[in-house]
């Protein structure tokens, strides 16, 4: 068998570095051999990573995985895109060629070794390689497996493509969002895809707590779709119990099409103001607004005059600076905030309490700056320090550590 010095052409095995407090880390022992590609089944793993889980992600040896050409923007870092890094850092790649008898021995001998699988292959693809959960519990039969698809297993949508804008515009979320006149708003991030990955941490984690019982493993299934209707899931239990009345979005300030005014984000004479849920007698006091008395005892005009009431709001609020508007509602104990970009949102106290940027770094001298995990576990924020992998990095030492 060739190793990642040979066919593969991986480069010189760098030692995998490890941080002094990861064996306290939740997750520490756990291997997860992820054959994912793109957002949804690497974020799933990245959050195992992030609490303790060892992580050897399989790529193919001529390109890897195809999200390292997926640009965000016109910035790659060592030949490979910054969306490609931030998903993958801290992984250890292992270049197998899925078509290949040996390779799949090979992989089939790692996966009877490890604690989790996870692929997202389209319906269908992952049997047709032969690494199907049947197939693969047979390997192992402690084994958490976990399947992420665009749209389920079954029904007329299951060989469509499984991408986050397209499962988006099928799951009602887009025809939600905006304001009732601009048509149908996307989400300004593959949203679909995180969520699907994070109800995959959450099944794979109950998963294991299921086996650490009883010793039997599990298949956790989810989808891009199946995650986008339980993100709604407030809103669609409220139409399903209102006679299926569907919900109306404001026309004009929209932030919710189930919450009344003032809820909404206002432009400010230098920014813009997000105002949350607050009494209208009380806001039309605090700001000086005579026009929005006939209004103050009326809660049930706070959602049918919503958009009159906005206006009012926004013809207010566009007089004067962002920080004279918060000098006046933050100490009345207004729900409010600025909003903010992103370099405003880096540089704030806030954000940098938080302590969630880190750099990481790779064998060939590359570094990036990148985010750390949302979870403290007693107290502590998991930090690593190895980027994401070249294709194959790691080949050569996984090969040996399990005998490939």
């Amino acid at each position: 068998m060739e190793t990642g010095h040979g066919r593969y052409a991986s480069p010189p095995e760098a030692p995998v570095s490890i941080l002094p407090d990861a064996a306290t880390l939740p997750l520490a022992g756990v291997l997860v051999v992820d054959l994912c590609q793109f957002l949804s089944g690497p974020y799933a793993s990245l959050r195992l990573q992030d609490l303790g889980a060892r992580v050897i992600k399989i790529e193919r040896p001529d390109g890897g995985d195809l999200s390292r050409r997926l640009y965000l923007s016109d910035t790659e870092i060592g030949g490979d895109s910054t969306l490609f890094h931030a998903i993958n850092r801290s992984k250890e790649s292992l270049a197998l060629d899925l078509k290949n008898p040996e390779d799949i021995a090979a992989l089939k001998t790692l996966v009877g070794k490890a604690d989790v699988v996870l692929q997202n292959f389209r319906p269908g693809v992952i049997g047709r390689l032969g690494l199907g959960y049947e197939t693969l519990r047979a390997v192992n039969p402690a084994l958490v497996y976990g399947s992420i698809t665009g749209y389920g297993e079954a029904g007329p949508w299951v060989g469509r493509p499984g991408q986050d804008l397209l499962a988006q515009a099928r799951s009602g979320l887009m025809w939600l969002t905006g304001d009732a006149e601009q048509g149908p708003v996307p989400m300004g991030l593959a949203v679909a895809d995180m969520l699907a990955g994070a109800a995959m941490a959450q099944g794979i984690l109950a998963a294991l707590v299921k086996r650490w019982r009883t010793g039997a493993g599990s298949h956790v299934e989810t989808s891009l779709l199946e995650a986008l209707v339980d993100f709604q899931f407030e809103v669609l239990t409220t139409h399903l119990n209102d006679g299926g009345r569907l919900p109306q979005r404001a026309a004009y300030r929209n932030a919710h099409a189930y919450l009344s005014a003032p809820y909404g984000v206002y432009p400010t004479a230098d920014g813009h103001l997000a105002i949350a849920m607050t009494p209208i007698g009380r806001l039309g006091e605090l700001l000086g607004l005579e026009a929005l008395l006939p209004f103050s005892n009326d809660p049930k005009s706070w959602f049918t005059e919503r958009d009159r009431i906005k206006r009012i709001i926004a013809d207010a609020i566009v007089t004067e600076p962002t920080a004279h508007w918060l000098s006046i509602l933050e100490p009345a104990d207004i729900w409010c905030a600025k909003v903010l970009s992103w370099p405003e949102l880096l540089e704030s106290e806030g954000f940098r309490a938080l302590d969630m940027l880190q750099t990481v770094t790779r064998g060939d001298g590359l570094s990036i700056t990148t985010t750390r995990s949302p979870i403290r576990v007693d107290g502590q924020r998991a930090r690593t320090r190895r980027a994401a992998p070249l294709i194959g990095e790691q080949s050569a030492a996984i090969r040996k550590e399990f005998g490939l």
